[in-house]
């Protein structure tokens, strides 16, 4: 991670509610505990962190919930228990407070990118 990632990701979270926040700070360090290679940047105006100069994902705090991108149908198909979560449009998954994004979850979007990005660890798997 960058001084300056970490930076502008600080001051992206300083203008955000108290309870999205919490949500963005928690999902990146669990992605971070994913990809621990991973580095802080902005991107589209939007926190993100990248592995070997490629974006791995992005976090977003809207005004009635949290997203994460990039979520592709497929992902969304072979994840019926996110059907439930009702926004998952613009590939985006909408999350928040009392709907957060399960381990499990988020561990198959983490490996899904990296493998995309043509990095297959993960996890110390």
């Amino acid at each position: 991670m960058t001084a300056d990632g970490a930076t502008a990701f600080e001051a992206y979270l300083a203008g955000q509610p108290p309870e999205h926040r919490e949500l963005l700070r928690d999902l990146r360090a669990r992605v971070l505990a994913l990809a621990p290679g991973a580095s802080d940047v902005i991107r589209y105006g939007m926190p993100a962190l990248q592995v070997d100069g490629q974006t791995l994902v992005w976090f977003a705090s809207w005004k009635r919930h949290c997203s994460v991108y990039p979520v592709g149908p497929g992902f969304i198909a072979a994840h019926p228990e996110l059907s439930d979560y009702g926004h998952t449009d613009k590939g985006a998954l909408h999350f928040g407070a009392r709907q957060p994004i399960s381990d499990g979850v988020l561990g198959d979007l983490v490996r899904e990118r990296l493998a995309s990005l043509g990095n297959r660890s993960v996890g110390g798997r």
